[in-house]
Parts: structure tokens; C-alpha cells; sequence
């Protein structure tokens, strides 16, 4: 599924890709991807994109936060979650930092 969301978001010209493994850190999900769009309009894009290959490729359960705005799009697909973000959004949160990954965006 990992390889599935990277291809995705490096066909839609995500900024930036970061994979998290979340297996041993936490019961959320094995995997957290996070990505940037260079606008609201590519970071909306993407999620949709992103959504329907979820879909296509069997996961049933996706849950989507965020989407009509496209500053941060949240996409839980069980095993995996993916966050989009604006640059500016995502430097705001710093969710890498978070997670104890050392990561400045351009």
C-alpha cells in the first residue's frame, strides 16, 4: 500500500514525500505518509486522485478530512495515513518534528 500512495503522490507531483513507520510507535497505523502540493487546487487534486486509487485497489473504509479546502487533507485508509499539505500549512504543524524526523521544507 506504501509503494501504492508514493506512486500516486509522485505522479500528481507531490513536493517533498515523507514515509513514516508507525509499527512499535503507535496503534493508529503502520504507515504515515505526508506530501506537498504546491496550492490548494494540486493538494485537492492529489487527495481525489489518491482516494480513487484507494479505492480501485480494495480499500473499503476511507475516511477524509479537510478536502474542501485543500490547506491539509487528512486521508486515513486504515493501515495507512496520509496528510497533504500546503508548504506553509505543513511547516506550521511540523508533524515530522513530532514524530521524531528532522525535516525542513523549502
Amino acid at each position: 500500500m506504501v509503494n501504492l500512495v508514493t506512486k500516486t503522490l509522485e505522479d500528481f507531483k507531490a513536493h517533498e514525500i515523507v514515509n513514516i513507520e508507525l509499527t512499535g510507535k503507535s496503534s493508529i497505523a503502520d504507515h504515515m505518509l505526508i506530501a506537498s502540493g504546491t496550492s490548494s487546487r494540486q493538494v485537492t487534486a492529489m487527495a481525489e486522485n489518491l482516494i480513487s486509487r484507494l479505492k480501485q485497489s480494495g480499500v473499503k473504509s476511507i475516511n477524509v478530512e479537510g478536502i474542501n479546502f485543500g490547506d491539509w487533507v487528512l486521508i486515513d485508509g486504515g493501515d495507512i495515513i496520509i496528510h497533504l499539505f500546503r508548504p506553509e500549512v505543513r511547516a506550521f504543524y511540523g508533524l515530522e518534528k513530532m514524530w521524531g524526523i528532522e525535516f525542513e521544507t523549502n
